[in-house]
C-alpha cells in the first residue's frame, strides 16, 4: 500500500540558536477582534532573544489576547504577527511548535495522565530521540520542582502543582520563544519567585520569554522590559525603572499607585496606595 504523501514528509528540524537581541516575535499595527469587539488595535511590539518581556495592565486590557496573537493562536484582523521573521500564517503547525511554546492560563486534561506523561507531551514536536527526550523531561521536572510526584495522575494535583507541571511541559518543548500566560497566578510566594527566576535563566540562556503578570512588583523585579497595556493598546514599553511611573500606573489602573526605590537595594517597588 502506498502511504499518503503527507505521511512521508520528514519532520521539520528545530531552528538554529537565536542571536542575542534577535527579534523572535513581533506585532506590527496589530488588530484583533473577538466577536464584534476590537480587543487590540494598532499594537506594535517586538520580542527579543535574551530578555524577559512582561505584559501588564488591568483586566480586559488585552494581555492574554496579545499573547495568543503572538503565539499565532488568534488570527489578526489587521496588521501582521511575525514569528522568527516570517508572518505567523506561513509556518505550519509542526514548524511553529519548534519555535514557540505556549502556557495557557488553564491547564486542563480529561484523562488521568501521570505528571511525567504530561511533561513528555512537550517533546512531541521533536524528532524521536529517547535519550534526549528523557534528559529534557527530567531537566524540566527538576526545574519546576515536580520530580517528586512524577508518577501521580495529573487530575489529582492541586492547582499550584498543575501549574508547575504545565510549565514543565513548556520547558521540555525546548522552543526558543516562551509565551506564558499568568504562570504565577496559582502559586505561593516561593514558587512565584522560582518561576520568575526560571524565566530569567531561560532568557540568560538565549530564549525570548513573554510573561503575562498581574503582580507589578514581580514585573519590576524580573522583567528586562514591560509593555503596559490599556484599553487594547500599548501605553508604554521599556525597562520597568523607566516606564513604571506613579502617574502612568495610577491612570492605567484607575487607582492611586506609588513607585518607590528599595531602601537597601534601590530596586523598583510598586504598591497601591491604601488609606487604612
Amino acid at each position: 500500500m502506498r502511504l499518503p504523501r503527507t505521511l512521508l514528509r520528514p519532520r521539520p528540524l528545530p531552528p538554529p540558536p537565536a542571536r542575542p537581541g534577535e527579534v523572535l516575535a513581533a506585532a506590527e499595527a496589530l488588530r484583533v477582534r473577538l466577536g464584534t469587539r476590537e480587543v487590540l488595535r494598532d499594537v506594535d511590539l517586538e520580542v527579543r532573544a535574551g530578555e524577559v518581556l512582561a505584559l501588564v495592565g488591568p483586566n480586559g486590557a488585552g494581555k492574554s489576547t496579545l499573547l495568543a496573537a503572538l503565539a499565532a493562536d488568534l488570527p489578526a484582523a489587521g496588521g501582521v504577527v511575525r514569528v522568527h521573521g516570517r508572518p505567523a500564517a506561513e509556518w505550519s503547525a509542526p514548524e511553529l511548535a519548534l519555535r514557540r511554546a505556549v502556557l495557557p492560563q488553564q491547564a486542563a486534561l480529561s484523562f488521568p495522565f501521570t505528571v511525567e506523561e504530561v511533561v513528555r507531551m512537550g517533546r512531541a514536536p521533536h524528532p524521536a530521540s529517547p535519550d534526549e527526550d528523557d534528559r529534557a523531561v527530567a531537566a524540566a521536572m527538576a526545574a519546576t520542582h515536580v520530580s517528586g510526584f512524577a508518577a501521580r495522575p495529573f487530575p489529582a494535583l492541586s492547582g499550584g502543582e498543575r501549574a508547575r507541571v504545565a510549565l514543565a511541559r513548556v520547558l521540555a518543548q525546548a522552543a526558543p520563544l516562551l509565551l506564558l500566560d499568568e504562570p504565577t497566578a496559582a502559586l505561593d510566594l516561593k514558587h512565584q519567585e522560582s518561576v520568575l527566576r526560571l524565566c530569567r535563566a531561560r532568557a540568560h540562556a538565549g530564549d525570548a520569554v513573554v510573561v503575562v503578570l498581574h503582580d507589578l512588583g514581580l514585573a519590576a523585579a524580573y522583567a528586562h522590559r514591560v509593555a503596559i497595556l490599556c484599553a487594547g493598546g500599548v501605553a508604554a514599553d521599556g525597562p520597568p525603572a523607566e516606564v513604571f511611573s506613579e502617574r502612568l500606573l495610577s491612570e492605567v489602573y484607575d487607582h492611586p499607585v506609588e513607585v518607590l526605590g528599595h531602601p537597601r537595594t534601590g530596586a523598583t517597588l510598586v504598591n497601591p496606595k491604601r488609606n487604612l
